[in-house]
């Protein structure tokens, strides 16, 4: 199992800044909806505020036994009913709006991370765990949506309660007002220091749970070999270590959230008291009726009130930055090495060079060097060697996953780094060791390149691929839905597939890796048959281990530690005896293969 990543540091308060600042540029699209919110927000708060007012008023009204000015009490209650009805509907409206923000913007964040990843160079997505990619995609945004919508709903209506209750309290008492100013303070010094250290658990349990993510998406795509090799036990191990850095760090991150609401009810309750006490006062002293003392009691309830919710608040807003920080790292990535302005479409002849091309994944690691071939149109070339010789890398330049570090790779004479990347591998055909099939039809991935396909081409596509036959068997055709990678058939037949989609779409060139690697013999002479007539006509580089498949190529290319040390047709090099000799009659005299 792949290491645990190195935890991260938190995030410094000038990167939190940034984040936020990033946060509000996604809002800003939609500032029609974020204005709409607050203006209900106030409404509604303005309606919520105007209540305790109207009840004392009406206490103010009932005097004593027989003494109660009854319609004005009845006027009143109308007045309260209507106010309460229109805070409901603005509750609605502000709900609304607060989803479409939160829940949009989401969306955008996600798009724009998928079509960062189109974007992303093979060495970024080669040097970071697919689970941990997904966590921020699904997890983190998921997170950043829940703390934005919470933003949206509670700290607006919140903020704006605090200031309303201040206003209506200073218009009925300047005093008592003072009361609560000078008390408030600490709510702030609380919220302060427990949103400083939950935010760097938040961030800590973000990166912690993509590491997780990361590992239980590996097991279950290795489970096979997990269980063949015993390794139970070991990957168990693997996944309690990082289950339990999670849970110190969620158990740290929710103790100090959770001293939230006790502190600051504590502090509102302090709040409460002293404008008990100071009421009563007055009060008494005849400078407050009252009603008037139920209504600041009820304001002080309503002031202190928001304090619970935006400190609760803050807290997953911390949650929330920290997750969208992660995704702003996927985000910023570089970039693969733009197009060319003015890109060409590529108008392939077949044609294909190399020269004096070199390429190292690692600084200091050199893998190609010095490597030239010229490919004319209609050749077939094979490439074969030991592991590790650079044959896969081939590959991957001639189709520009990677570009080279020095030299150039030029397609019908146009260097590939000035023609598009699409027009480049829309060139190629490819069918590779390693199969991929997405969750669809049997219909569905044979058309994959060419979605416009009909059911005879595709019928036909899967014939010339001896795919029909075993096709025909499924339960439902043609029709059938395949699991995620092709789980549900084996993976002779998911090669047969992958072979299908490329004989459907008949590029002027091939590629073949390992092409046949997964099928039995006896299909393996039909479908070398099939690629013989696709070939024709066709440049192809094939890339073989089982050098009996390559017999007929136009040129073998003997590859070592990324040189070309031998190349021509099958039987010259074998009149040759060099490597290749050795290496094709250690195949068929069970004699010792070179050292690899």
């Amino acid at each position: 199992m792949a290491a645990s990543a190195k935890k991260k540091s938190p995030l410094t308060a000038a990167q939190s800044r940034a984040t936020l600042r990033r946060v509000l540029r996604h809002i800003r699209p939609y500032s029609f909806f974020v204005v709409c919110s607050l203006a209900v927000a106030a409404g509604s708060v303005a309606a919520q505020l105007y209540v305790p007012i109207l009840c004392g008023d009406a206490i103010d009204l009932m005097f004593g036994p027989g003494n109660v000015d009854l319609p004005g009490v009845l006027g009143i209650v109308r007045s309260i009913l209507l106010v309460t009805a229109l805070a409901a509907l603005a509750q609605w409206v502000l709900s609304v709006c607060n989803n479409r923000i939160a829940f949009s913007v989401s969306q955008d964040l996600r798009n724009a991370a998928l079509r960062k990843i189109q974007r992303l160079p093979l060495s970024y997505l080669d040097s970071h765990p697919s689970g941990d990619i997904v966590s921020r995609m699904i997890a983190d945004v998921d997170t950043f949506a829940d703390g934005l919508l919470m933003g949206f709903t509670q700290l607006f209506s919140g903020v704006l309660t605090i200031f309303g209750t201040l206003l209506f309290m200073l218009r009925e008492n300047i005093p008592i007002t003072l009361v609560v100013v000078c008390i408030t303070p600490l709510s702030f010094v609380v919220a302060s220091f427990i949103a400083k250290r939950s935010y760097r658990y938040f961030q800590s349990q973000s990166a912690v749970r993509g590491q997780q993510t990361a590992l239980v998406n590996e097991m279950i795509e290795g489970q096979k070999v997990v269980q063949a090799f015993g390794y139970e036990d070991e990957s168990l191990g693997a996944f309690d270590e990082v289950n339990d850095r999670l849970q110190d760090v969620s158990l740290k991150a929710i103790f100090f959230s959770s001293l939230t609401n006790p502190a600051t009810r504590f502090v509102n309750n302090l709040v409460y008291a002293g404008v008990g006490v100071v009421g009563a006062i007055y009060t008494v002293a005849g400078r407050l009726t009252i009603g008037q003392l139920s209504i600041f009691l009820s304001y002080a309830n309503q002031y202190t009130k928001p304090f619970n919710e935006i400190s609760g608040v803050v807290t997953e807003l911390q949650n929330a930055l920290a997750c969208a920080a992660r995704l702003f790292e996927l985000l910023d990535a570089e970039d693969q090495v733009p197009e060319a302005e003015n890109a060409a479409v590529l108008q392939p002849d077949g044609r294909v060079s190399l020269e004096d091309v070199a390429f190292r994944y690692l600084p200091g690691r050199p893998l190609i060097e010095h490597f030239s071939l010229d490919v004319k149109p209609g050749q077939r070339i094979a490439i074969v060697g030991p592991t590790g010789c650079g044959k896969t890398t081939l590959i991957n330049l001639l189709m520009r996953f990677y570009d080279v570090n020095s030299g150039r790779i030029a397609v019908a004479g146009q260097d590939i780094r000035e023609v598009t990347r699409s027009s480049l591998r829309g060139s190629y055909g490819m069918v590779l060791q390693d199969t991929w099939l997405r969750t669809g039809t049997v219909r569905e991935n044979i058309a994959y390149g060419k979605p416009d396909a009909t059911d005879e081409e595709i019928i036909e596509a899967a014939k010339a691929a001896h795919a029909h036959s075993f096709i025909r068997r499924l339960p439902e055709g043609y029709d059938t839905v395949i699991t995620e990678d092709g789980g549900n058939i084996s993976q002779g037949q998911k090669q047969l597939l992958c072979i299908a989609r490329v004989m459907l779409c008949l590029p002027p060139m091939l590629i073949l890796d390992e092409a046949t690697s997964s099928i039995d013999t006896r299909t393996e002479i039909r479908i070398q048959a099939a690629f013989a007539r696709m070939m024709q006509g066709r440049t192809s580089f094939i890339v073989a281990h089982r050098l009996s498949t390559i017999r007929e190529a136009d040129v073998i290319l003997v590859m070592k530690d990324g040189h070309i040390i031998e190349q021509g047709s099958h039987d010259q090099l074998l009149a040759q005896n060099g490597f290749y000799a050795r290496l094709y009659n250690s195949q068929f005299e069970g004699a010792d293969g070179p050292a690899e």
